[in-house]
């Protein structure tokens, strides 16, 4: 036996009694001869800890570090080190859902923090306590918005979104048995007019734009919310979390319920994740919103204490009545996007979103003074634009990654580029450099 096994052999003898069984071969007595592997397993030798982290440290060697001037939907903001250092702590490393209100205190606690602060980043009433990512936290809205309407089941996206969340609004519909429509884009925005019209024709429970959209422009939507009340719909805004520490809120703005990413919050690019989507909404949709909310209320002795509530999920009641049946992220996302927006604070995080807009801006003037880039649409952005190239992109391209960046995501004839505030004047001269050639 080996050391690490929990079992003792007088523990698998009692096991195995209790079974009927004389041994642990016995168990699988109905298992073909034939189909049974009988060689020996294809596993590594064991090795010390340092020839482990040699290993690991040579095939990290193998990946090819980029500057990354890359968005659409993730985006290389700096990490303040006290984050790891604390989000590795034992107690909150292994947080899921705390099921025992009476023990989990310091989790329940982060969270009311978290929501407090979604609340107030996004100007909504209400914010739940995470969503498992950005895109399926806009699929939750959708269905949010049907559950709200009764009979109406139509919603409408805009074209200028995200593509990914587009995609995952389609499988969510597809299964959901909603009607999902796109609404058309005139210059680089949603068309209002069309929104009114599709609004006129009646059975639409909701209307889902982006701010800032995938163009990276910021988007005016002034008449968005009366348009959609007149006719009974809720209107839901996907926006860039971090962006609102500058830009008019969802609340501002007269929605219904906010969605989108987390991840611009400090959490860095990662390949496949885990990110964190927040959903906030007006206080009287609170019981059609999926997931859970922690709540701050007091104990017998009169001392602050923190409880969950409005559990309207599969976990809590029959799965057929739940709101939703995937609708939380790790907390611990959760308690990263919250430790981060402390740390920075509101001046802090206003002053990351300058810088980003700054550099953005910056880039996008040299780019354009070279005569090969155009900005494709005559529109105001925040931290991210999309330029046409006069020239080979693909070619261009590849010139980028050889020189070490990542530059932008290819984009029909042309480019979307992002800046945040990591990426250093020098870094944006030597891409604007290469770009010229």
């Amino acid at each position: 036996m080996f050391k690490y096994f929990p079992h003792t052999d007088e523990d698998l003898q009692v096991m195995l009694d209790k079974v009927g069984v004389k041994s642990l071969d016995d168990l699988y007595a109905d298992i073909p001869e034939h189909i049974r592997f009988r060689k020996n397993y294809d596993i590594p030798q064991s090795a010390s800890e340092i020839e482990v982290r040699q290993m690991f440290e040579m095939l990290g060697s193998k990946n090819h570090q980029l500057t990354c001037f890359a968005g659409m939907g993730v985006y290389d903001h700096y990490t303040p080190a006290v984050i790891p250092s604390l989000l590795q702590r034992s107690e909150f490393l292994t947080s899921y859902t705390p099921y025992q209100a009476e023990i989990s205190q310091g989790t329940l606690h982060y969270i009311f923090e978290y929501q407090s602060m979604m609340a107030e980043l996004t100007g909504m009433d209400i914010s739940n306590a995470s969503m498992y990512d950005g895109t399926t936290a806009a699929a939750e809205a959708m269905m949010m918005a049907v559950a709200a309407g009764k009979k109406a089941n139509k919603v409408l996206v805009t074209g200028a979104s995200n593509p990914l969340t587009y995609q995952v609004l389609k499988t969510y519909a597809l299964h959901q048995g909603i009607e999902l429509e796109e609404l058309s884009v005139k210059d680089g925005c949603t068309s209002l007019d069309d929104v009114k019209e599709r609004l006129a024709q009646g059975g639409v429970a909701g209307v889902i734009v982006q701010q800032p959209n995938v163009y990276g422009i910021v988007e005016d939507f002034t008449g968005f919310a009366d348009a959609c009340h007149e006719q009974k719909a809720l209107f839901i805004m996907d926006c860039v979390a971090a962006d609102l520490a500058v830009l008019k809120t969802p609340g501002e703005w007269g929605a219904d319920i906010a969605v989108g990413d987390g991840q611009s919050l400090g959490i860095p690019m990662a390949f496949g994740g885990p990110y964190v989507g927040y959903m906030c909404c007006t206080e009287k949709l609170i019981r059609k919103m999926p997931g859970r909310i922690v709540g701050k209320t007091f104990d017998n002795r009169g001392q602050r204490a923190f409880v969950l509530t409005l559990q309207a999920r599969e976990q809590h009641i029959r799965r057929q009545k739940a709101t939703s049946n995937i609708c939380s992220n790790q907390s611990l996302m959760a308690l990263h996007v919250t430790m981060y927006m402390a740390l920075m604070g509101q001046q802090g995080l206003r002053e990351a979103a300058e810088l980003s807009y700054g550099g953005a801006h910056y880039l996008c003037d040299e780019l354009v003074k070279t005569g090969r880039f155009h900005l494709a649409y005559d529109k105001p952005f925040f931290n991210e634009f999309y330029v046409t190239y006069d020239g080979d992109a693909d070619t261009l391209y590849q010139r980028f990654v050889e020189a070490g960046i990542l530059g932008g995501i290819r984009f029909a004839d042309g480019f979307l580029f992002a800046v945040t505030e990591k990426r250093t004047k020098e870094e944006i001269d030597n891409l604007v450099k290469i770009a010229a050639l």
